[in-house]
């Protein structure tokens, strides 16, 4: 059964990673990755006090949200140096596998000192890393001028 849950949570992810373009394109790379960043954080808020049926839902919904940011990111990324889209794309891509690795490392060290419910506690306040995305400077990319230009023509 964990691997049917994993499936369906990996199969949402890669719907939301598609969808997060098309959707950047026409609202702004940031405000996508402003609400799926934090958008996720009532679920994940929910999700370790969830009986194993709501567990399922939440993270279909966790996968769909959360991955709609990753291309979006990236394509935010690219407009900051247009001349090096090719190294934004392999340092982010890097940079993602990394921490995710690192961050594996940590969460574990911290499941054989405390407990996995400790892990899932600590894991589902993550998503408010998301506020520091009030940072990131606006952008007015090409992609959405000329799709603006064509709702306006």
């Amino acid at each position: 059964m964990a691997q049917v849950y994993l499936f369906i949570f990996l199969g949402a992810v890669a719907v939301g990673t598609v969808a997060g373009g098309p959707i950047g394109d026409r609202v702004g790379f940031k405000s996508v990755i402003w609400c799926s960043i934090l958008g996720v954080l009532p679920f994940t808020l929910v999700l370790p006090y969830a009986d194993l049926f709501w567990t399922a839902i939440l993270t279909v919904l966790i996968g769909l949200i959360l991955a709609s940011a990753f291309s979006a990111i990236l394509v935010y990324a690219q407009e900051l140096l247009p001349q090096r889209v090719g190294l934004i794309a392999g340092l982010f891509f890097g940079f993602a596998f990394g921490m995710g690795g690192l961050g594996g490392a940590v969460l574990g060290q911290l499941a054989d000192r405390t407990s996995i419910d400790t892990v899932y506690r600590v894991c589902s306040f993550l998503p408010m890393i998301g506020l520091l995305t009030g940072f990131l400077p606006n952008l007015d990319t090409p992609a959405l001028r000329a799709w603006k230009h064509s709702k306006s023509g």
